[in-house]
């Protein structure tokens, strides 16, 4: 298969990624010894946290800026089963935008560096009353700024 962005390029800085290892448990198969294809939200939103702790972007800093982000969309391609006990990698992809929102992309890998799932997911900023922000919070543009100067690198944890 051939692989195809979910995001369209922007006139911004290249993309930020992180990836993580992850074997599959027990509780996230079915009878079939199948990842259950519910999980797979779990899996993307283990790699939105891992970007946002690479980077600064954790959600308790989102809401001490007073700031929450709720999916607004979940896409998930379903290309190759994962199994019990079975190590796989998650590659997770922010890609630039100038709005109060943020733009993951997902690709799971299997063991043999098999695509076997790809997915985005879209985040708006609301703040604490649920109201769509139109701008982001300012650590967020701070962040945006560092981000176009090329000034990021992951801070790990």
């Amino acid at each position: 298969m051939v692989y195809k962005p979910y995001f369209k390029y922007l006139d911004g800085p290249p993309p930020l990624s992180v990836s993580c290892r992850r074997m599959v448990r027990l509780e996230e198969v079915d009878v079939l010894g199948i990842v259950w294809h519910g999980r797979y939200a779990g899996y993307f939103e283990d790699g939105r946290e891992e970007i946002g702790r690479q980077f600064g972007l954790s959600y308790i800093e989102f809401k001490q800026a007073g700031a929450l982000l709720p999916i607004r969309t979940l896409h998930v391609d379903y290309l190759l089963p994962l199994h019990y006990l079975e190590t796989f990698d998650l590659e997770t992809t922010m890609h630039w935008h100038e709005a109060a929102r943020l733009n993951i992309e997902y690709k799971i890998f299997n063991s043999e560096r098999r695509l076997t799932t790809q997915g985005y997911s879209v985040q708006m900023m609301i703040d604490l009353e649920g109201n769509l922000l139109l701008e982001a919070p300012a650590f967020f543009r701070d962040f945006q700024k560092r981000w176009r100067l090329g000034e990021l690198t992951p801070c790990g944890y």
